[in-house]
């Protein structure tokens, strides 16, 4: 099974830098009322009337430039404090995700990414990343990707892992309907008809399975070792 994964954070901060060339630059922001907060004043004695929504941006913007710079313990503090600030800055929490991941601080990556699809479900692509996270340590996958399933649309990485997960638990008739999304979507993926043709088999549809497991074999990409197993797949069919 194919597992998704999060682009780098030092990419996400890249791409990010190109896209302004004043980061810490504003928006204007909208007139305070009187009985609003009295705002900061700024070193030099201007007045700084930001919202969170521009405070968390401008404390994004900082930890990406920390992490241009290597500075990374900087770019986390920050990171940390933007998605604090605005937890609806998905830019920020994206790159604060990716940067735990390759610090190996899987336990709050799968925090982050729980608190981002709780405010927001619609985001198949961090269900994903949550879905392999938790199935490395035992947690509820399945539930995670079923949430999202609603907004993965024509998606057919989700369906294929959705029929992978599914498959390890032995959910082969749901595995099928998976596989087959994914494959209308993506019919080369030899690794999906040999998934299809496993869950087939599974539920005894053995002239179907047969089809799928010689479709595997024709599909470039798998490796020599998934070749032999589709191989001994189709020995023990009927012909």
């Amino acid at each position: 099974m194919n597992l998704p994964a999060m682009p780098g954070a030092k990419r996400a901060a890249r791409s990010a830098a190109a896209e302004s060339d004043t980061p810490d630059q504003p928006a204007p922001a909208p007139a305070r009322s009187r009985k609003s907060a009295a705002p900061a004043a700024s070193a030099n004695g201007a007045v700084n009337d930001l919202t969170p929504k521009q405070m968390a941006e401008n404390t994004y913007r900082r930890g990406l430039t920390s992490l241009q710079e290597g500075r990374v313990s900087n770019a986390l503090t920050d990171l940390e404090k933007a998605v604090e600030i605005d937890p609806r800055n998905d830019a920020a929490r994206q790159t604060y995700v990716s940067l735990l991941l390759e610090n190996k601080r899987s336990d709050d990556a799968i925090r982050q990414l729980r608190l981002a699809l709780g405010i927001d479900p619609r985001q198949p692509s961090l269900a994903m990343v949550l879905a392999r996270l938790q199935l490395e340590k035992g947690g509820p996958a399945l539930q995670t990707l079923l949430t999202t399933l609603p907004y993965a649309g024509n998606n057919a990485e989700y369906h294929g892992f959705l029929a992978g997960v599914l498959q390890r638990e032995q959910r082969h008739t749901e595995a099928v309907q998976h596989y087959r999304d994914a494959l209308r979507l993506s019919p080369g993926n030899g690794v999906w008809w040999m998934g299809l043709g496993i869950s087939l088999q599974a539920g005894q549809h053995l002239p179907e399975a047969r089809d799928a497991y010689t479709r595997a074999r024709a599909a470039n990409g798998l490796t020599p070792e998934l070749q032999a197993f589709i191989d001994r797949k189709l020995e023990q069919l009927p012909r």
